[in-house]
């Protein structure tokens, strides 16, 4: 980030990577439709074969695997449909079940309708409830169809990691399938799709330092067949019709192979993300803050090591915000599409937590370019907020002792 500011809200959107930049411009000054014949029509072509080669690397797919879609969301609805074949015979999924801290898009349900949909709890760290996910699947009829669990593999807003082999082994044993949501988690952690054990699994490019405007569904059968959401042309493999965007998919071949390359940056980046973690008592304790004021949220829980979900009680989100902006940094207070909208988050609210304490919750999120820079900075800022916020607090007390005598 520049001097000025410190950016810590990749995982609304990560910075640009300069190979992305550079294999974008490159196929930018190229010419040719990937679906012409003609000289400039097979170089464009082997610039998308070469970069789904370097987004399958990422996952540990096979390069046939990946579809290009216009975002992650775009792949969860081709993903998420009944409609599925196996091996040419119709192998239809008759329920939907949705982890309840899913990404809108995938709490949508995509082509299911909403009486084939319901969602699977969480406990109070942000991880799956297991024994009422294990009924669900108990009490699941085959004979209308098999079940169809989405299961992310990390929540944008708490970080916590979901055990999305473990479950996706008891969804096969059923017969069924498994679309795992690995948007925050390429780039960030070690992903294999055989290992997940997972028949989908869905990429964005603009989380781990490519463009924004392109993903992926990674089919992880090739015996699988679903019915295209894009009908027209043959592109894709018939599963994603359009002129491919070749300048978005080779920027995000790019930084799929830069960051399969940089996997030694995941301990560096959870580093800086306990540095901020380990700040927040502190620096509140010496505003004379009580120290409980201080909320972590899925603490207990395994978590991706760039993301960091807070609360201050007493603090408000929207001007948490507003006065971090002011002062250089950029947060978010959770998925960024629920911008404009600073208000209690579904995550939390599945999680059970108090509205008061859910409303104020600030995440942090840190990225490839992160550096000690960036969390001198959020602490800097933190101590003008909290000191802020003493001074109101301490107002407030005063008031009462008044009004008491």
């Amino acid at each position: 980030m520049t001097p000025n500011r410190a950016y810590l809200d990749h995982n609304a959107s990560s910075a640009l990577r300069p190979a992305a930049r550079d294999a974008m411009i490159a196929a930018m000054h190229a010419c040719g439709n990937p679906s012409s014949i003609h000289g400039e029509g097979r170089a464009a072509r082997a610039t998308i074969e070469g970069a789904r080669a370097q987004v399958a690397t990422l996952v540990g797919a096979e390069k046939d695997a990946v579809v290009f879609t216009g975002s992650a969301t775009e792949a969860a609805h081709l993903a998420l449909t009944p409609d599925i074949t196996s091996d040419g015979t119709p192998r239809p999924a008759s329920h939907l079940y949705v982890l309840a801290t899913e990404h809108p898009c995938v709490l949508e349900g995509g082509r299911f309708k909403a009486s084939q949909i319901s969602e699977i709890p969480v406990l109070a760290n942000g991880v799956v409830d297991e024994a009422a996910f294990d009924a669900m699947l108990d009490a699941h009829d085959t004979a209308q169809g098999v079940p169809y669990m989405a299961l992310q593999l990390v929540n944008s807003e708490s970080g916590v990691i979901q055990p999305v082999a473990k479950l996706a082994q008891k969804v096969r044993l059923k017969g069924g399938y498994t679309l795992c949501d690995a948007v925050q988690a390429a780039g960030r952690m070690p992903i294999d799709v055989a290992e997940l054990g997972v028949d989908f699994l869905m990429l964005s490019a603009h989380k781990l330092g490519g463009p924004q405007g392109i993903g992926a569904l990674v089919i992880a059968h090739q015996v699988l067949d679903i019915p295209s959401a894009i009908r027209g042309g043959g592109q894709e493999k018939n599963r994603r019709a359009g002129t491919e965007n070749v300048a978005a998919i080779a920027g995000f071949g790019a930084a799929a192979a830069e960051a399969a390359q940089n996997a030694a940056d995941y301990a560096q980046i959870t580093q800086l993300r306990d540095s901020i973690e380990g700040m927040l008592i502190p620096i509140c304790t010496k505003q004379d803050l009580a120290e409980d004021r201080i909320e972590v949220f899925g603490q207990s829980a395994p978590r991706i090591g760039n993301t960091l979900l807070f609360s201050v009680r007493g603090l408000k989100a929207e001007t948490a915000l507003i006065a971090f902006d002011l002062d250089g940094v950029a947060v978010s207070s959770g998925s960024a599409c629920s911008s404009g909208k600073v208000g209690r988050s579904h995550v939390l609210e599945a999680m059970g937590v108090d509205e008061e304490i859910a409303r104020g919750a600030i995440r942090v999120s840190l990225g490839w370019n992160s550096t000690q820079a960036d969390v001198a900075h959020f602490e800097r800022a933190f101590e003008r907020i909290t000191r802020r916020l003493a001074e109101m607090v301490g107002r407030d007390e005063q008031q009462e002792i008044s009004g008491a005598a």
